[in-house]
Order: structure tokens, then sequence, then C-alpha cells
């Protein structure tokens, strides 16, 4: 007979404690501590993960086995996920509320249909009515009869209807809101989440079933629920945008199928998603002519170059303490690259409110647009324009100096395709690369000679 036991989890990070906490010891939250009854049986053979029973084997015994995908026709969506949607593949899809995750499940599912019709598609929606679902479907003109929509909240009646249909693809909205009945508490506590994703892992991974899982976020932007949710699955992707804004952002964290640190970009319109397939010429297309503050630079974005434009506005301040504002760009990172021009270059730049903002709504973390955001601040406090066919490329140092940044001949190859004809880099990078682009590389080990280089 299976024996009760009341245990104290934090909803956090999974830590269980006997007793009520005020504070988690392990994630250092204040009040995440729940009151949670698990049932432990006493006599009970061990689940298979497979769903069979196994045994280990040598690696000449196993077999290799092709990745079956499926193509969307979605070319931002099957780069994202590595060329394709994969056969029994888990994937949750996270981001903030209004964002437009269920448009881009509705959206993938109308193209699989229309690729492969035969198929059976089942969209569970705990938060949406029938009819509501119904309706966007229309909307976004997805109108199959293999379309099915099932509105429920309990795992087993949903386990059963996949048994009785037997659907290839999955889409569950959202596992916060899906509880199991085996399990005696709320649904979306980190227990109900733990049990519900490991019982569909089981059965998606035992019968080839696809499954597409739509995730909350907490306020820190975060997926909701425990870490274990992540590991689980096979493929996190977080989708990214203002919800003001018309421009959304597919980012991949993790994939066992595909490339890790991909994006993908959609433009919200009327009528559902529309992929960008330039984005560059999004990002840069509306600068203004003859405009100071401003330079572009290069990041990569798993394996895709991006060109974005930074900009900066350097203003007299009225008070004693400067303004800092970023958007886009670490504002402590900004604050660093500031020091450096006032220690380096010789510019009291701390005494000036500053604002940086990188164009397009795109969130910079990498460190190759130092030489770039430097070029901005001088721009803006010369008020002198820097010309439209430079780039800047480099990381810069406490003491100055400028860094070359990795994949340099993949980033200066797409360079020399979009029409750029001169390149601000590091001298280590322009001597190794001299020569091989119809690119004029300009080599600096120091971020004080971009001063005589553009503001004579």
């Amino acid at each position: 007979m299976a024996k009760i036991k009341t245990v104290f989890t934090c909803q956090e990070c999974g830590y269980q404690s006997a007793k009520w906490l005020g504070k988690c010891p392990d994630c250092n939250q204040w009040n995440s501590f729940s009151e949670e009854a698990t049932f432990k049986e006493s006599k009970a053979a061990p689940k298979s993960i497979a769903g069979r029973e196994t045994k280990p084997k040598t690696i000449g015994e196993i077999e290799h086995e092709n990745v079956e995908r499926y193509h969307t026709k979605i070319g931002e969506f099957d780069r994202v996920m590595g060329g394709g949607v994969t056969l029994g593949s888990l994937t949750l899809i996270g981001g903030e509320p209004g964002i437009g995750k269920s448009t881009l499940l509705m959206e993938v599912c109308g193209k699989l249909l229309s690729e492969y019709g035969k198929e059976r598609i089942l969209y569970v929606s705990g938060e949406e009515s029938e009819s509501q679902i119904a309706g966007r479907s229309k909307r976004l003109g997805v109108n199959n009869n293999n379309f099915y929509i099932y509105n429920e909240t309990n795992w087993q009646k949903i386990l059963e209807q996949v048994k009785q249909l037997k659907p290839k693809f999955l889409v569950i909205d959202s596992i916060q809101t899906t509880h199991s009945s085996n399990v005696d508490s709320a649904a979306g506590t980190l227990t109900q989440i733990r049990e519900v994703t490991y019982e569909l892992m089981n059965y998606a991974k035992s019968y080839d079933l696809t499954c597409f899982i739509i995730g909350h976020v907490t306020k820190d932007g975060q997926i909701a629920g425990p870490k274990v949710l992540e590991h689980m699955v096979d493929t996190v992707i977080y989708f990214e945008g203002d919800q003001l804004g018309q421009y959304r952002m597919l980012r991949v964290m993790k994939n066992r199928f595909g490339n890790t640190n991909e994006v993908g970009i959609f433009e919200m319109q009327e009528k559902g998603l529309l992929e960008i397939k330039n984005p560059s010429q999004y990002f840069l297309e509306q600068s203004l002519p003859g405009s100071f503050g401003r330079s572009i630079t290069c990041i990569l974005e798993g394996s895709r170059s991006l060109f974005v434009e930074i900009q900066a506005l350097v203003v007299e301040n009225k008070f004693a303490v400067g303004r800092r504002t970023t958007q886009g760009l670490d504002s402590n990172r900004v604050a660093l690259l500031v020091a450096v021009i006032d220690k380096y270059i010789g510019i009291p730049l701390s005494y000036n409110d500053i604002y940086v903002n990188v164009v397009g709504g795109m969130k910079l973390t990498t460190r190759e647009n130092d030489l770039s955001v430097i070029a901005s601040l001088l721009s803006s406090y010369y008020a002198i324009p820097i010309a439209n066919d430079t780039l800047f490329l480099g990381e810069v140092g406490l003491t100055g100096e400028v860094r070359s940044v990795p994949m340099m001949e993949m980033r200066l190859k797409e360079v020399a395709q979009m029409n750029y004809k001169r390149v601000i880099t590091s001298k280590r990078a322009a001597d190794d690369l001299k020569g091989k682009y119809k690119l004029e590389l300009v080599g600096i080990t120091k971020a004080s000679e971009l001063k005589n280089l553009l503001f004579k």
C-alpha cells in the first residue's frame, strides 16, 4: 500500500525539507516553500525510461539511427530547430505572456499539416476554450480535418486521447496548467511539472510522438518551474520581443539535434507571424543618413552573422550625477567603456548623461561590440558622423587595449558580401587576414587611436 509522506519543496530550485523554511538554503529565495504530499510505493518495480526492458550494450552492438526530420517550410523556425522538427523530440517554448507562443505553434501546426496532410495533430489547451483556439486557427488559415483541439488539464485524460487518436504531433499549452491525478498537489507546482513531463517524455520516446510544450516564465524571464524541466526536454526555445513592438525573436538555448544560440526573427502582423529572411536589412534600413552617434558592428547568432547598429547620445549633465541608460547592452559594461574613454582618451564623459541603444530590440551579451560602443560615444561627443561603409569589430580591455574576436573569417566574409569597405579591428586580426577579402582592414592596438583615426 502506498505511504503518504509530506515534504516542503522550494518552488524555485526543488530543494526539499522536512519542515517549512522562510529562506531556501540552496537558492536563497524567500517564501518559496510549499507543502506537498508525495506517495511512496513500498514494493514497486522501477520504471524504464524507454518504456521497455533494456540492458547495457557495447558501442558495436548499437545500431546507428538516422534522425528523421519534418520540415515546416518556415525557414527561420527550421533553422533554429537544427534543420527541421525531429521525430520523437520534446521541444519547450517559453516567453512572456502575449508574446505569440500559441500563434507560433499554431502556424507550425498549419505548415506541418500542409506538408504532411495525412498526419494527425492534437492541440491540448488548458488556458483557452475550444472556440478560442478554433477562432485563432481559422484566422491563421489552419483548417484541416486532421487537426484536433482538446480543452483539458488532466494528464491521464490527455494520455487516453493520445492513445486513441495516435497523433504524430502533440502540443501542450501549457505545462503549468497540466496536472496528474497521481500527485496530490496543485497544478504548476514543482512536483506536478516534474511528474507530467517525465510521463510525457517516456511516452514520446517509446512511440515516436513529437511534442511541443509551452512554458510560462517568471518575472525574471526564466521558464517557471524546476530546472529539471529544461534538462528533460530535447530543445529549449525562448520567444522574445517587445509586446508593444512588431518584431519577435526565437532564440534556442538548448538543442540536442542542432546548433545552440541560433536565432530566428519574425514580424507580428494581423495574419500571424511573418519570417524576416534578411534581418540585417531590418536592423539598418531606417538609419538616418549623416547622423552622428551611431556605428555598425557584426555579431554572431549561432551560425548567422547579423549587422546591428549601436546608437549613443552624450548630453551635458546639469546636475551632480551623470545618468546612464542602456537598452540592449549591459549597463555595467557600458560604464566600464566610459571609464576607459575617461582614463585613456582623456575625455571627461563621466560628467555627462549617456544613453546607449541597440537598434531593433536586440540584446547583446558578447564583447565584440566594445569598439563600436566607444566609436558611437565619441561620435556623439564630437557631433561628427561615422561613414556608413565603416564597421567596428573588437573587444576593449581595462588597460585600453583592443583584442581580436573569434570567428573573424566568417564575419569578414559576410561583411564583404554586404558591400562594406572598411573594418576597424585589432592589429593582430588585421595583420592575419590582410588581403584575403576586398576590405580595408585597419588594425589598432589601443582604443585611444580611434580619436585620431575618425575625428581628426
